[in-house]
């Protein structure tokens, strides 16, 4: 069983900037969901319980590693100023001429800047009412998720972690960090299936089981089916065939 990390082709991971957060529990849970997909660079405009926070790093589940990397801003012009590729994230419709694009096509760009060294990130925004027009028109561009408009508000974490998320999903082109696929090892070639169901097929017969034995070419059909869809490794036909080699020794205990 594998359980590398994905390769995220050495992409430059998005930064992170929270506008004025409120609450350092908040602020924990960014960095976990940061922590999650691999982003690690967080950036706070004010924080307004200041910092550091000791809710902060309680909440942030272990991410510590992105807590004390986290830097304080006085502006949202500072925390950007190195960027190249700057998104907005909103829920609600502005009257700036931005494009608009949701978290993929984001995470799509984001990619590609990174691949070739240019930084990219997301800003957001406060817990109550989120970006201002002059904060939202420090980007690039705009970013919203594909939410019911009837009840658009995220908390903040939940924000950032689908934009992370998204952008992980990217950059790794979906890889997953495991697979149980080789569990047991490499797939039975088929001649050990055939082995395996030779001996399964003599033990039956030997202890009746095939009635009406004008069914049997088909029973035995059916039985072939089953273990072929099975997809079994070697391991697995191992020990199916101590499975029947047991009740061979031992065969059927009598019921009281």
């Amino acid at each position: 069983m594998s359980e590398s990390t994905p390769e995220t082709n050495n992409a430059i991971p998005p930064v992170v900037v929270l506008c004025e957060p409120q609450l350092g529990e908040n602020i924990g849970m960014v960095a976990r969901a940061m922590a999650n997909f691999g982003l690690h660079d967080l950036r706070l405009i004010n924080p307004r319980d200041g910092w550091p926070s000791e809710k902060a790093r309680s909440a942030s589940s272990r991410a510590h590693h992105v807590i004390d990397a986290a830097r304080v801003f006085d502006s949202v012009e500072e925390a950007v100023a190195d960027l190249k590729l700057v998104f907005a994230t909103t829920a609600r419709s502005r009257d700036i001429p931005k494009s608009v694009v949701g978290p993929d096509e984001a995470a799509t760009e984001s990619v590609a800047q990174g691949v070739r060294g240019i930084p990219s990130g997301y800003m957001f925004g406060r817990e109550r009412w989120g970006l201002n027009n002059d904060e939202v028109a420090l980007a690039n561009k705009i970013v919203t998720l594909p939410v019911d408009p009837t009840y658009a508000s995220l908390n903040i974490a939940q924000a950032v972690l689908v934009c992370a998320y998204e952008w992980r999903r990217v950059a790794t082109a979906g890889a997953l960090p495991f697979s149980l696929d080789d569990y047991d090892g490499e797939l039975a070639t088929q001649e050990s299936i055939q082995r395996m169901f030779e001996h399964l097929e003599a033990g039956l017969d030997s202890r009746g089981f095939f009635r009406p034995i004008e069914k049997k070419p088909v029973t035995i059909r059916r039985l072939r089916n089953i273990f072929q869809k099975a997809d079994l490794t070697e391991n697995e036909v191992r020990i199916m065939r101590g499975v029947i080699s047991c009740f061979e020794k031992y065969g059927v205990k009598d019921k009281d």
